[in-house]
């Protein structure tokens, strides 16, 4: 059969990522960051604002911030001043 008398096949699924702007993001302005954690101060939601200034505060990895636990912040019923997280990608104390 000729190539050009093949039948056309059709992708069945779309891809995950077609139309979609990937790649890094833009970092947050203080505008937002102190917006977004009004919210949550508003909302009553204490744990995901705790997440959100270590986050933000830290500059920690995703994966590494939702790998701490609370022993690795509180000592003795203290919240610890400094604490020292070791990056799972760099291996680099931060």
């Amino acid at each position: 059969m000729p190539r050009g008398q093949l039948p056309a096949t059709t992708p069945k699924r779309r891809g995950w990522n077609k139309g979609r702007i990937i790649g890094q993001n833009r970092p947050l302005l203080p505008k937002q960051v102190w917006a977004i954690r009004a919210r949550l101060e508003l909302a009553g939601y204490l744990r995901d604002l705790a997440l959100f200034n270590v986050a933000i505060d830290s500059k920690l990895r995703g994966c590494d911030l939702v790998r701490l636990a609370v022993s690795d912040l509180v000592k003795d019923d203290r919240v610890r001043e400094r604490v020292s997280v070791v990056q799972s990608k760099t291996k680099r104390p931060v």
